[in-house]
């Protein structure tokens, strides 16, 4: 969306001038490389466009869109340490670059960095503003230890994943947008069916990337197809196929979970989930939380035109290539 170029600039300019004393220096110079990897910007958006919904200038709301950012940022660096990943966005993690040790406190300090963003917002409006925003903090650890006990669990439901993958990613996406119109001073019922739009919108959007780790083209989905089911993660796909398969295909699937040749494993799983229905059950899924994505944002009490920048965003997120 080429409508999002001059959200994004606003939003590089103000992260380039956050103030991180210069030491010491390995505390703070991970903060610089880290924040500046890029990314989609998409969270900080969401924050301008929830006040812009509501007539607001997006200037009016900069402090609490950076706070946004900064906390997802937060969140990736103690990810990437808890996942052991050695990249992120193409480059070194900051725990590989760096050390463990030094990915912790510098995530720490990306932590309350984003609560003294926060409190530049007007006083009158920050009682509010925290209570969204820490709630929102606490759901995503939630999650995201949700995500850990999954990988030692043999017997995850779907509506344990679809709780988490709500709670890890999906209620920033929510808080984002509420921030906005909370400055905005919009009313508790449009604030929540804001709320609400962000919310179900990012659970679709995580269902379609499970859908397109396995199914994407390589070529346009820019990471690696099938790493989900290499590393065995229990996605949704891998759920709606366990409960839709018979007990030939269960065997199968199992099977294929101890299978060494990688490149067999990802083909011969696609086409096993294809059989058996599962990218179908997503796919309906997926449209499931649209909808009610779209329906929460439809009973905001604002003309259509103030929306049509959601409705233009959310059609962009959920036409990705596969």
């Amino acid at each position: 969306m080429q409508e999002l170029a001059v959200y994004t600039t606003l939003l590089e300019d103000e992260i380039t001038r956050l103030d991180f004393p210069k030491t010491p220096s390995n505390l703070y110079d991970p903060l610089r490389y880290f924040m500046q990897l890029g990314g989609k910007r998409m969270r900080p958006i969401l924050t301008f466009l929830g006040a812009e919904l509501f007539g607001l200038k997006k200037e009016a709301v900069i402090h609490a869109a950076l706070s946004v950012e900064v906390f997802h940022n937060f969140t990736l660096i103690h990810d990437d340490i808890m996942d052991e990943a050695p990249l992120r966005r193409a480059k070194e993690t900051v725990h590989t670059k760096w050390n463990q040790n030094i990915a912790i406190l510098s995530g720490d300090v990306l932590f309350v960095k984003a609560f003294q963003l926060l409190a530049k917002q007007d006083p009158k409006h920050l009682a509010d503003l925290l209570n969204v925003f820490n709630r929102t903090a606490q759901e995503v650890c939630e999650g995201q230890q949700m995500d850990m006990d999954f990988e030692s669990r043999s017997n995850v439901t779907i509506d344990e994943y679809i709780e988490m993958i709500r709670l890890k990613t999906s209620v920033l996406l929510g808080c984002a947008l509420e921030l906005g119109a909370i400055v905005a001073e919009a009313s508790l019922d449009d604030r929540q069916h804001l709320y609400d739009f962000g919310q179900h919108l990012g659970i679709a959007f995580q269902i379609q990337d499970d859908i397109l780790d396995l199914y994407a083209d390589p070529e346009k989905f820019g990471k690696q197809v099938g790493g989900d089911v290499i590393a065995n993660k229990k996605t949704l796909l891998n759920l709606k196929a366990r409960e839709l398969a018979n007990a030939v295909q269960v065997e199968q699937l199992n099977r294929l979970e101890t299978e060494q040749d990688l490149i067999l494993k990802v083909a011969q799983t696609r086409d096993l989930f294809s059989d058996i229905g599962a990218r179908i059950a997503c796919e309906i899924e997926m449209q499931k939380h649209y909808d009610f994505a779209m329906n929460s944002l439809k009973q905001i009490n604002v003309a259509d035109k103030n929306k049509q920048s959601l409705i233009a965003l959310a059609d962009f997120l959920m036409q990705r290539e596969n």
